[in-house]
Order: structure tokens, then C-alpha cells, then sequence
């Protein structure tokens, strides 16, 4: 049975969301995320009763909303596709590159989320998939995994991709494994310079916001309305060009245990985990954040309960939009082909049994749910289905 946080989102929205939302109207599929979110594992999406086979003892479970924007729903889905990404790992080094858009590009792309984040990918795979082919840095063609978060620890926007990227790639002609050459930094740096992925990167993006200007796909509404002239939108791309991208390169992983952490711990996050609301009360609501600009100091921030539902629905993506992508030897249209020669190439038998594990229970170690909680000995056997009871609410999700 989940035993979740004293307090959760889902709390916040069935007090005030409803005040919210008379408030300030929203499109369907921020009303579907609302009630799916408000619902998960109650009554309303029904459930099961489970009995244990030796002790007797009796467990009601309450069926998921599945939702990805959910804070409870993340454990299973991410469980199963880091059971897929094992297969996919390389015994190789792996990289995390962070790719930032500058905050003159927030207002804007809440306005236009699907076309800016797609700008976004396409701006960082291409970067890296350039720069990694160029003899001069590597001259092969790297595996990259990316993941896109919009938010920072205080819920307000903050576009970026998280992007793991093998240390080395496969040869042209697919018949070796190249790595970096080894030189003084040979265990801290990735083999292309910050700089250089972040002088790019802002041609690519701004080459592809552009066009997406020129096409008319932009929405410049309220207080970005300005934009709209040609000579204000002109002064906007100046100033973006003459500014410096935040691009940034962590040390690599040490190995695939590593690799396998990193992704249970931000592939499937949300805006905001349920373990970090601390209070719901008088119409606030009180969290803890990390200050990054001090020491990754752990602080609590307080918002009236409006705006911080307000920040949360900043983070909804659109529907069907794909927040992990694969590129390089790593997408789909290579994966099957150039993976399996990578894998003969480094001598990965892959009809072995995969042994990799995350020595983290919250991030990898599945729970037998079967095993009876109280007595330890028994199984937990399901012995009646429970029907589906609608919240009492005046509003449809």
C-alpha cells in the first residue's frame, strides 16, 4: 500500500483548486492533469482488496492515475524503462551535458512550449552530433539520451535538457570504437571545450527560432506583444546573440551503476516531489528548495496556495509531447543496426543476463508487493475488486 508524504500536491489542488480555476480558466488538458492528479489512488479511480494467504491480514490499494506530471505515479514507469535503457548501456564512459536557454526566452516560450522545447532538442543533438563527428574533437558518431526539464527548485521556469552522451563513438565506417585522445584532463573533460558547445548551440537554436518567427508559428501575446515588431524582435535576437550560453559538462559517470542512478533520479521527476511540501495551511503552502547560489543550501519558501498551483501548471507539457529523445546511434532508426555493432565492437555478450542494479531503493530496487507486510511469510492474494467512486466535485477534469 503507498505510504505517501503528510502532505502532496494532490492535497493543494482538491483545497484550492477549484478557486483557482474560477479564477483563472484553463485549456482541457490542464483540467485532465488537475483531476487525474486530484484522484490518483483514491476511491474515484477504484482499487483492489488484498488478503494475505497466512496471516489473514487485509490490504485496500487504490488504482494510479498514470499520469507523468503526477508525483506519485513516477516509481513504476520509471522502473520499467530503466529496464529497457540497461540493455541499451555500453561499457563505456558516459557524459552529462546541460544545455540553458537564456531567461530572456522564458516568457516567450511559455507562450509557444511545443515549438520552443522542440527547437530546444534539435538545437542540442545537432550540436553534439556535429562537433562529435568533426575529426578535430572525435570524428564519430556519439549515442545521446536527453531529458527536458523546465523548472528550478523554486517551481518558476527554467528550460533545460539534461543530456547523457556516450564518451566515445562509433567510426564511419562502423568498424571501431573511437574515444577521445588522452591528454591532461583525460578523466574530468568531455572531448569537446564548453565553448565550443555553447557557441553553436546558440547558432543552431536562434537559427531555428527565427525561421519559426518568419513562418509566423510564434505567439507574441500580453506583456511579450512588443515582439510583434519587427524592430523590438530584431533588438531580441542582438541581444541574444551577443550574450554567452550556459553550457555545461559534469564530470563523467564512473560507470554503468552510475549511469543507471542518474536516470531514476531525473528521467521521471516532476516539478515538484510530494516529500518536499512541508505545509498547507491558511492558504499557503510552505516547501524546501536547494539554493544553488549558496552551497546547495536546503531553505523553505512559502507561496499563497494560488500562485504555487500557478508556478506547478507552468511544468504541464503538451499533449504528446516526448520529454526523453534519442539521438546518434541511440535513436531509433540506428538503435537496432549501429547499437549492435557498438556492442560487438566492445565485446558485450548480449544474451548475458543484465546485472546491473541501483544500490538506491527510492530509485531502483523494486518491492515484492506480493510479500505479506505484517507477517513476512505470507503472499498477499487478491480477494475482491473495488468499484469506481466519482469525488464529489463540481467541475470535470
Amino acid at each position: 500500500m503507498f505510504t505517501g508524504s503528510k502532505h502532496e500536491v494532490a492535497d493543494i489542488f482538491r483545497k484550492y483548486g477549484k478557486e483557482y480555476l474560477e479564477r483563472y480558466k484553463q485549456p482541457a488538458y490542464i483540467l485532465k492533469v488537475i483531476g487525474s492528479i486530484e484522484k490518483c489512488r483514491t476511491a474515484a479511480l477504484g482499487g483492489h482488496i488484498d488478503q494475505c494467504d497466512s496471516c489473514g491480514y487485509k490490504r485496500i490499494s487504490y488504482n494510479s492515475c498514470r499520469n507523468r506530471h503526477c508525483p506519485k505515479c513516477q516509481s513504476l514507469a520509471r522502473e520499467k524503462w530503466i529496464d529497457e535503457r540497461k540493455k541499451e548501456l555500453l561499457p563505456v564512459k558516459y557524459f552529462h551535458v546541460v544545455f540553458t536557454i537564456p531567461e530572456e526566452l522564458n516568457r516567450i516560450t511559455l507562450q509557444n512550449k511545443k515549438i520552443v522545447y522542440d527547437i530546444l532538442f534539435k538545437a542540442a543533438s545537432e550540436t553534439l552530433l556535429k562537433l562529435s563527428k568533426d575529426k578535430k574533437h572525435l570524428g564519430a558518431e556519439t549515442g545521446i539520451l536527453s531529458v527536458l526539464h523546465t523548472w528550478g527548485q523554486n517551481l518558476m521556469e527554467h528550460p533545460h535538457l539534461h543530456c547523457i552522451v556516450t564518451g566515445g563513438g562509433l567510426s564511419e565506417d562502423g568498424k571501431q570504437w573511437i574515444e577521445k585522445k588522452k591528454g591532461k584532463n583525460q578523466k574530468k573533460d568531455f572531448f569537446i571545450h564548453v565553448n565550443v558547445i555553447s557557441d553553436l548551440f546558440k547558432k543552431i537554436f536562434l537559427s531555428y527560432f527565427k525561421k519559426a518567427s518568419k513562418n509566423k508559428l510564434l505567439l507574441f501575446n500580453g506583456s511579450i506583444s512588443g515582439l510583434n515588431n519587427a524592430a523590438v524582435f530584431q533588438k531580441l535576437l542582438n541581444d541574444l546573440y551577443s550574450k554567452k550560453w550556459i553550457t555545461y559538462c559534469k564530470q563523467p559517470f564512473g560507470g554503468a551503476e552510475q549511469v543507471i542512478n542518474y536516470l531514476g533520479r531525473y528521467t521521471h521527476r516532476v516539478a515538484i516531489s510530494n516529500h518536499r511540501i512541508k505545509c498547507i495551511e491558511g492558504g499557503k503552502v510552505t516547501f524546501s528548495y536547494k539554493d544553488y547560489r549558496n552551497s546547495n543550501e536546503t531553505k523553505e519558501m512559502t507561496l499563497e496556495a494560488l500562485e504555487f498551483i500557478r508556478r506547478f501548471l507552468l511544468h504541464i507539457l503538451p499533449n504528446n509531447f516526448y520529454k526523453i529523445r534519442y539521438y546518434g546511434i541511440l535513436s531509433s532508426r540506428n538503435k537496432k543496426e549501429k547499437l549492435s555493432m557498438c556492442k560487438q565492437i566492445l565485446g558485450v555478450n548480449e544474451n548475458e543476463k543484465e546485472t546491473v542494479e541501483s544500490d538506491n531503493l527510492e530509485y531502483g530496487k523494486h518491492i515484492d508487493a506480493s510479500k505479506c507486510p505484517k507477517c513476512k511469510k505470507g503472499r498477499m492474494v487478491l480477494e475482491e475488486r473495488m468499484m469506481v467512486i466519482p469525488l464529489n466535485a463540481n467541475r470535470s477534469p
